[in-house]
């Protein structure tokens, strides 16, 4: 029994991991007004990406010249930009050229979900066939436990202490957004943005700076998920089972169950983390149970937004210009 919850906790970490990186992403975008629909694709983007960089490394130095350290900066080098790339074409079309928010971003998921499998699958040609991807060194360092921790406290390492560094790297970032967002002067400038970017124009903040930067830097955050599921989850390979699409969806839902505070995201993801894994350690379920289970995440995020609605409070309410373009000749 009490194996089974430890093997449920450490499930809830790696998928919440994912979910977690694209949600402070998404947050960290939709403070400056823009409603980014894309993170399934953004996160599809990373993962290839990072994986790509590392099975070029790999198969192109030699055995004895590899080092650990330059092939994990590589793969979260590759990941972090083509991410951002994928913010960058999200805010051309929405910002620059004013296209709808909505349908851009669903878009961008299809091709980013087209972009990962297409590249994916021409790896896989490359390393002789489905399965035969190997990056082993890459996705050893990043899936390296932190050492005497993990190997020497029982279960508490078990629990706290078994997964590679991403899985804190995460919530570092989750907490330094949410630093960033109240204890600076940049991010309340970009609140602003978020909130009336026409009173923030008239005080002087760069409108368009802002909104390029959030949702660029955003989207290579969210695409850290994508790279963490491919490198220590599925342990550096690549998989079409549709995996990242289903976390980019839930860390889409956490923003909105977290109320746009990175620091709600962390104990949040873990939750859709659990629930989403649930299933499995239930014993007697049927196909439709599971198909029940497998609905939580989003049902709780339902009812968390009929509460916060149903509340008003201000502090728990979306940025007022989410999801509406902006032009100065508008004011």
């Amino acid at each position: 029994m009490i194996s089974q919850i430890v093997s449920l906790i450490q499930a809830a970490v790696y998928f919440g991991t994912v979910i977690l990186f694209g949600s402070v992403g998404e947050i960290l975008a939709e403070k400056s007004g823009n409603l980014n629909l894309g993170v399934p694709g953004i996160m599809y983007m990373g993962g290839i990406a990072g994986l790509i960089a590392a099975f070029l490394y790999e198969n192109n130095v030699p055995a004895a010249d590899q080092m650990p350290a330059v092939a994990l900066i590589i793969s979260l080098g590759a990941a972090f930009v083509v991410s951002m790339i994928g913010g960058l074409i999200y805010s051309v079309l929405t910002i620059t050229l004013r296209a709808n928010q909505n349908v851009t971003g669903l878009t961008l998921t299809i091709f980013g979900s087209g972009f990962a499998n297409f590249f994916g699958g021409s790896l896989n040609k490359m390393a002789g066939g489905a399965g035969q991807i190997s990056v082993a060194m890459t996705s050893g360092a990043f899936r390296t436990k932190i050492p005497f921790l993990s190997d020497k406290t029982g279960i508490f390492g078990d629990i706290f202490f078994y997964y590679g560094f991403l899985a804190y790297v995460a919530i570092v970032i989750a907490f330094v957004v949410r630093w960033f967002l109240n204890k600076t002067s940049v991010g309340l400038n970009l609140r602003a943005v978020g909130e009336n970017p026409a009173t923030a124009d008239a005080a002087g903040i760069n409108v368009t700076k802002y909104k390029y930067l959030a949702t660029c830097v955003g989207a290579g955050i969210s695409g850290l998920g994508g790279l963490y599921y491919t490198m220590d989850y599925i342990k550096g390979t690549w998989a079409t089972d549709g995996k990242i699409e289903q976390l980019g969806w839930l860390a889409v839902a956490l923003v909105i169950f977290a109320t746009w505070k990175p620091n709600r995201a962390i104990w949040g993801a873990y939750l859709f983390g659990m629930l989403s894994w649930m299933f499995y350690y239930l014993p007697g379920l049927t196909r439709s149970s599971q198909e029940i289970f497998k609905m939580l995440p989003y049902a709780v995020t339902l009812a968390v937004l009929i509460i916060v609605s149903l509340r008003r409070s201000k502090e728990s309410q979306p940025p007022e210009a989410l999801g509406l373009a902006y032009f100065r000749e508008d004011r």
